[in-house]
């Protein structure tokens, strides 16, 4: 398999890429995705990932594949974005606790002879969230950065009832979709 392009800050899509030994690079695409003012979910992140790649390309070349990718977390049919502070985090996952709640993540693949697109969604149903466990965890810091300052991986998986889809989608990379698809670059 050819190394390739990670177009995204993300630590989580870094660590989803060595966790199935991918050989990869991570650049910043230097797309801002909050320019974007959709309200539909799968819009929103069908477009911030297609914002992400054109940026990618307009500053770099395909000389090595490049894989760009953005989630969105849903609840109540409203888009739950990065919190911009703890109180803002704790509303998001308040929305979250005893809820339904639709992770979607877009990723888009280019190499110079093949292309890939895949948007997919997985759905959490959450138990009440604790109370002393949500502050420990919004004084912890690890919600930063998160979509819908959602951890699945982390404080929310001890929460969830019921679970349609794949994990790596909620965390924000379909590794699973993916990887057949690395050997076509």
């Amino acid at each position: 398999m050819q190394q390739i392009v990670l177009g995204s800050s993300s630590q989580t899509r870094a660590e989803i890429l060595k966790a199935h030994g991918i050989d990869f690079i991570q650049r910043e695409c230097g797309f801002d995705e909050e320019q974007l003012s959709l309200e539909n979910p799968a819009h929103f992140v069908y477009h911030a990932t297609k914002g992400k790649m054109q940026s990618y390309r307009e500053r770099y070349d395909l000389e090595l594949p490049v894989l760009c990718a953005d989630t969105v977390v849903t609840a109540n049919g409203k888009i739950l974005r990065k919190a911009k502070d703890v109180e803002d985090a704790r509303r998001i996952l308040e929305l979250q606790s005893g809820n339904t709640v639709s992770i979607l993540t877009c990723m888009m693949y280019q190499s110079k002879t093949f292309e890939l697109m895949d948007l997919s969604a997985t759905h959490y149903r959450f138990k009440p969230f604790d109370k002393a466990s949500l502050d420990a965890y919004l004084e912890g810091n690890e919600w930063r950065g998160k979509a819908g300052a959602c951890m699945v991986e982390g404080f929310c998986k001890s929460y969830i009832q019921e679970v349609v889809g794949l994990e790596s989608t909620a965390m924000g990379l379909s590794i699973e979709k993916l990887i057949p698809f690395l050997t076509y670059s």
